[in-house]
C-alpha cells in the first residue's frame, strides 16, 4: 500500500505509483474541517484518478460529527475506502487534538470511529501509531475498539507519537495489535525494500506494509516489493531513458493539477528525488530547482538524462524484462 502523505500523494504521484503496480493507495491527509469549508486546497488533495484506484481518502479531525460528514463527502466523490488518522504526529494536527493526540483517548477515539462507520457503506480503515510515548503504548487497545466499532482494517506505525520520525520502527511492536484482533493489520515505518518489507512482516506478523518515504524518488518499489513478496520475479527499476519519460510525465501531471507556478514550485521535491541515485545527484537537483520556467526544466532534465548515467543498484529482473511506460503526454511533451 501506499501511504497517505501531506504533500506528497497527491492524485499525479499516486498515478505513478499505480502505473507499476500497487494493492491500494491513499490520499494526502485531508483535515474534515477544511473539506467541509471546501477550501481550494483541500478540493485539489480530493482529486481522484480512474487510473489508480481503489482509492483511499484520508481523513483527520476531532470532532465526530464533523468526521462523518466529511466521509459521506468523499465517499459521494467516490473514495473506495475511508481511512482515518490517528497517527500524525505534527505539532498542528496534535495541537487541535487530532492524529495521534486522539490515542490519548481511547473513548473519544471510539466515538469518531463509531461515527464514520455509520455514516457510510464503503469500508473504514484506521491509520495509528504504537502510542503517545513510550510510557503509553496502548495500540493494543485502540485496536480492539476499532474492531468494536467496525474498521476494517489497521495500520500501524512502528513508532510513537513522541519519537515522530526518529529512531528504528519497531516492528515486532506491531505484534501485540494483530495478536489483539482478528483484523487485518498492516506495518508502516522504515519499509523501502523487499529486504525491510520481508523482515518487518516476519517481527510484526503483519498481513501487508504500507510504504511512505521508501518511495520517495521511487515510484515503481511497491511493485517490486509485492513481486519479491510474492515469489514472482522483481522487475528492474525503469532504465534511463524510461527514468526521464516518467519523470516529464509527472512534471508535466503536477503543472495540470496546481498551475504552472505552484505546479513547479511543488515539484521541486519529487525532482530532488528522483535525481538523488545519480551521480552528483544532489547538485544537479539544486541547479533544476533554480529554473524559474517549466520549459527550462524540462529542457535540463533531458540534457541530464542524455548522458550515460550510472544509476544505483537496484533488484535485477529473473526475466530480463523491463518497466514498460505509456507515451508520455502533457506539459514537457506538448512544449519541448
Amino acid at each position: 500500500m501506499l501511504a497517505p502523505m501531506t504533500g506528497v500523494s497527491d492524485w499525479p504521484f499516486r498515478r505513478m505509483v499505480a502505473r507499476f503496480g500497487v494493492g491500494l493507495v491513499f490520499s494526502e491527509m485531508i483535515a474534515s474541517p477544511h473539506l467541509l469549508a471546501e477550501s481550494r486546497k483541500t478540493r485539489r488533495q480530493l482529486v481522484a484518478d480512474a487510473a489508480a484506484r481503489p482509492w483511499a481518502v484520508q481523513l483527520a479531525g476531532h470532532d465526530p460529527a464533523t468526521m462523518a460528514e466529511a466521509a459521506r463527502l468523499v465517499e459521494g466523490e467516490g473514495a473506495d475506502i475511508v481511512d482515518l488518522n490517528f497517527g500524525c504526529p505534527a505539532k498542528e494536527v496534535v495541537g487541535k487534538a487530532a492524529g495521534s493526540a486522539l490515542m490519548r483517548d481511547p473513548g473519544h477515539a471510539g466515538r469518531i470511529m463509531e461515527a464514520v462507520v455509520e455514516a457510510v457503506d464503503v469500508p473504514v480503515t484506521l491509520k495509528m501509531r504504537l502510542g503517545w510515548d513510550d510510557d503509553q503504548r496502548n495500540a493494543p487497545e485502540i485496536a480492539r475498539i476499532a474492531e468494536d466499532s467496525g474498521i476494517r482494517l489497521l495500520t500501524v506505525h512502528g513508532r510513537t507519537r513522541c519519537q515522530l520520525y526518529k529512531g528504528s520502527a519497531d516492528w515486532p511492536a506491531i505484534r501485540t495489535v494483530k495478536e489483539a484482533v482478528r483484523l487485518p493489520v498492516v506495518a508502516n515505518g522504515d519499509i523501502t525494500d523487499p529486504t525491510t518489507a520481508r523482515r518487518a512482516l516476519e517481527l510484526s506478523g503483519a498481513d501487508g506494509v504500507m510504504i511512505g518515504r521508501g518511495a520517495y524518488g521511487k515510484p515503481w518499489v511497491l511493485a517490486q516489493i509485492a513481486a519479491a513478496l510474492e515469489g514472482r520475479p522483481v522487475p528492474p527499476a525503469p532504465a534511463p531513458a524510461e527514468r526521464l519519460e516518467l519523470i516529464l510525465e509527472h512534471y508535466g501531471l503536477m503543472l495540470e493539477l496546481y498551475g504552472r507556478h505552484v505546479g513547479s514550485r511543488n515539484a521541486r521535491k519529487h525532482l530532488a528525488w528522483y535525481l538523488a541515485d545519480l551521480p552528483n545527484g544532489r547538485a544537479l537537483a539544486s541547479e533544476v530547482n533554480r529554473l524559474d520556467e517549466p520549459e527550462a526544466v524540462c529542457e535540463r532534465l533531458r540534457e541530464i538524462f542524455a548522458e550515460p548515467i550510472p544509476l544505483a543498484a537496484q533488484p535485477r529482473a529473473r526475466n530480463g524484462g523491463k518497466m514498460i511506460f505509456p507515451t508520455s503526454i502533457g506539459f514537457c511533451r506538448q512544449s519541448i
